[in-house]
């Protein structure tokens, strides 16, 4: 909030007196949620499972976007927040037309605002909207919404029922809590990094933001069960969704394995360590075919169907344990088999067998598969610049109360207005005032 002195030093004609005026008298107290979103008046969407419920999402990048994402993808109202140039994930992959495709996607299903949360008059414009939310999802570092009012304490005296998702590097609490982070970040702190590439090579990493992703599937799965929990005690929550323990979780094999034995994993390839076989394989057409037969009766399957029943009795292949023991072996003996048939000839052979198998799709490939085709796996959003845009269905597929795919991301501050005038019932000059003063940004400002 402006200070009483710095407010008389505007002058009459100026925005920041408009903006300081308008923004006064903070409302004291707990605010009732009016203006929930209604789902009966947005029949697509009623049998969502999310679809009532209002998220205003203040992150960024990569994590937090995936959050609002899969909330909106399943009906929840989501609010994004971006700062005047954008969200930086608008700057990350291919653009079309001068329009970033990722953005395109990761912010579907969203109304998008544009507010200065680094002046007061944009954190008390966040403080009026978290009092008429659910959920605020934030990725900040940890004391930064503390050190602009906006923290969990100062908002839940405002909205007890609000549920707070923090995705932040190292976590709120503990020794590297102040640290700078991002999910690759994370990802090598986590132990994942060490166990992606060869063995004969540095550490490499997934060509998409995969920590990032995996904890804003945490933290969306950590709202809806704090949903849930606020059903029984009429009470929101704080959820702490590290990055770096995010993606340690998917370390489960090996946590015990260390500490009982002293076990400490490494890269093993496109293998899978200790589950065999379960690599990728040669073929004759310089291709390549991944296949899993881990369990004892596919590996009887995949045995017959190489022409070698006899390996499935063979004591050093005759257990999946065995099997590991000896996987070297193992994996020379198909791969000599691979090696004489082509990729297509391969597929065929193994899908009669009923032996999980599969070339490595490219992207060219899942766009001309008939499976994703039937399955829809493939959606076009609609988008007012780019027409249809092709983006991934909802996943999961609920049977009665599906999520879906309404609109693409749209352009910075396209909602805005709408949002500050429907939800907190701005004026149109009041609107304006703030926009002049560089607080908001909107599509159509008038002039003063």
């Amino acid at each position: 909030m402006l200070t009483q002195m710095s407010t008389r030093l505007l002058t009459k004609t100026s925005p920041l007196l408009m903006v300081a005026r308008s923004l006064a008298a903070p409302p004291a107290g707990p605010i009732s949620m009016d203006a929930r979103p209604d789902a009966s008046s947005t029949p697509a969407s009623a049998r969502a499972p999310l679809a009532g419920y209002r998220v205003l999402e203040l992150g960024s990048t990569v994590a937090g976007p995936f959050c609002g994402r899969l909330l909106a993808d399943f009906g929840a109202e989501v609010l994004k927040v971006e700062a005047a140039g954008g969200d930086a994930v608008r700057s990350m992959g291919k653009r079309f037309h001068g329009k970033s495709l990722y953005a395109a996607s990761i912010f579907r299903n969203k109304a998008l605002l544009s507010i200065d949360l680094r002046r007061s008059e944009g954190q008390q414009l966040a403080r009026e909207l978290a009092a008429r939310c659910d959920v605020l999802v934030e990725n900040f570092r940890p004391g930064t919404l503390e050190k602009w009012g906006l923290g969990y304490d100062a908002l839940s005296q405002l909205n007890p029922r609000l549920v707070m998702v923090r995705i932040s590097g190292y976590g709120q609490d503990g020794p590297y809590r102040g640290r700078a982070g991002y999910g690759v970040i994370g990802e090598a702190m986590s132990g994942l990094r060490h166990l992606t590439g060869d063995p004969d090579r540095p550490p490499s990493r997934v060509a998409v933001s995969m920590t990032d992703y995996i904890t804003g599937l945490y933290a969306a799965f950590g709202a809806a069960l704090a949903l849930l929990a606020r059903e029984k005690t009429g009470r929101g929550q704080c959820i702490d969704a590290a990055l770096y323990e995010c993606a340690f979780s998917f370390m489960e094999p090996w946590i015990p394995a260390y500490q009982k034995l002293g076990h400490v994993p490494t890269r093993c390839g496109s293998r899978l360590p200790e589950s065999t076989p379960n690599n990728l394989y040669s073929t004759a057409d310089g291709q390549f075919i991944h296949v899993t037969a881990m369990g004892e009766s596919v590996f009887a399957r995949l045995a017959a169907a190489m022409g070698a029943p006899e390996l499935a009795r063979d004591a050093r292949f005759a257990t999946a344990t065995a099997r590991s023991a000896h996987e070297a072996d193992l994996d020379d003996l198909i791969a000599r088999w691979t090696t004489r048939h082509a990729l297509a000839e391969l597929e065929s052979i193994l899908e009669r067998a009923a032996v999980p198998a599969t070339r490595v799709y490219t992207l060219a490939d899942i766009f001309a598969d008939p499976h994703y085709r039937a399955r829809r796996t493939i959606v076009e959003a609609p988008d007012e610049d780019l027409g249809e845009v092709a983006m991934a269905a909802v996943v999961p597929r609920l049977s009665d109360t599906p999520g879906g795919v309404r609109h693409s991301g749209r352009r910075v501050g396209h909602d805005t207005r709408r949002v500050l005038g429907e939800l907190l019932g701005y004026s149109a000059e009041r609107i304006d005032a703030l926009a002049r003063a560089g607080v908001v940004v909107c599509e159509e400002v008038a002039p003063a």
